[in-house]
Formats: C-alpha cells, structure tokens, sequence
C-alpha cells in the first residue's frame, strides 16, 4: 500500500521528484510520484489525491506554488509543501506554501530541500511504524 503520494506541478520538478524518492526509499517507504498542476490541471490534483490511499502527500512546485494548497483542499491527512528555486531564489514559492488559511494547513520544508521533505513524511509515518522510528534514529546517530 502506497504510504506517500508525491505530487509535481511540472515535469520540470523531475530532480526534486528523484530525490524525494531515493529518501523514501532508503527507508522502504512505498511511494507513487504523480505530475498535475494546481493551475493547468486541477481536476486531475483533485483526482489524484480523492484516490490515493497514502497516509502523507508531498507537493513540489515553484513559481506561485499553489499545488500544496490545492492538495490540502482536497484532503485532512498531511501535507508537506516542496518549495522550488525557479525564480526569487525560491522565496515566492517558500511563502505560498506557508501562507496558508487557518484551517488548510501545509508543513513546508525549505527551498528546494527533497531531503527534508522526504524525511518529515517518514518521521510522520513513523508515530505508528516503530521500525520506521528506529531507522530515522539510527540515520541521525550516523550524522547523515
């Protein structure tokens, strides 16, 4: 069952796509990647999250970055927001994601940091996974 949707807004986010994944999957979390925008393809947002039986969404966009928004309209369970440098140095995108409604909100990560989003997802999953717990603490006596 897949634990995380990852949502792009563009295929263009491909390399943040890549290293959301490879951080999930050093930690065996099961995962599916999607590319919809909040802007060109709402329906299709709508449709992917309605659908996903994930536990923790990731939306990674740049620009205006209203894909995380759209993803929490749609949905009660959490949502991480990937800022991406596209323009600003980031910082249009950091303060969509983090300017949300009371009521909607989005973890957001810093600008382009996959890593982290990827790493607050497992931290998410592992409040009821103890193996998850014992591996994100392992990888944090390791310094890594």
């Amino acid at each position: 069952m897949t634990e995380v949707t990852i949502i792009a807004g563009s295929e263009s986010d491909a390399e943040l796509v890549k290293k959301v994944e490879a951080t999930l999957q050093e930690f065996g979390v099961k995962y599916e990647s999607h590319v919809a925008s909040a802007h060109r393809s709402p329906e299709r947002v709508k449709e992917i999250v309605k659908n996903s039986k994930a536990k923790v969404f990731i939306g990674i966009a740049g620009l205006s970055a209203a894909l995380p928004g759209a993803i929490a309209s749609h949905t009660t369970r959490p949502v991480i927001g990937l800022p991406r440098n596209v323009k600003l140095e980031g910082l249009d995108s950091l303060l969509s994601m983090m300017q949300m409604p009371p009521g909607v909100p989005v973890a957001t990560v810093g600008i382009d940091n996959a890593k982290n989003a990827a790493l607050l997802a497992v931290e998410i999953l592992a409040v009821g996974d103890e193996k998850l717990k014992k591996k994100l603490e392992e990888m944090r006596e390791k310094g890594r």
